[in-house]
């Protein structure tokens, strides 16, 4: 099975989540399996990658601003926020995509 999120054809949106760790662990790794669950859960959500390697990237993706917007009210999601603002992040950057063009290969 790929890692990599299955996609429609566009357009739609990305949401990408950069981010650099403090090492405080405080149960990070639970609430990050979490929030995968939570918004796999949530109406227009479409998949997600991330990948951690010094600097973390995670970009999930979506049908709709709207359902961006959704997220990003998920009252669970406002307390990971604030918990990564207080313990688990020294500094972060959100940004909000349309995607209008993808393509891939997958050797067989």
């Amino acid at each position: 099975m790929s890692k990599i999120a299955a996609t429609p054809k566009p357009p739609y949106y990305a949401v990408i989540f950069t981010s650099e760790r403090t090492d405080v662990d405080n149960e990070y790794g639970e609430m990050a399996d979490e929030m995968v669950k939570l918004a796999s859960a949530q109406p227009g959500f479409l998949g997600v990658e991330s990948a951690r390697e010094g600097v973390g990237i995670t970009v999930s993706y979506w049908e709709s601003l709207e359902a961006i917007q959704q997220w990003k009210q998920n009252e669970r999601h406002l307390v990971a926020q604030r918990q990564g603002r207080s313990d688990w992040y020294l500094s972060y950057k959100t940004r909000v995509c349309k995607v209008e063009r993808d393509y891939g290969f997958e050797k067989d």
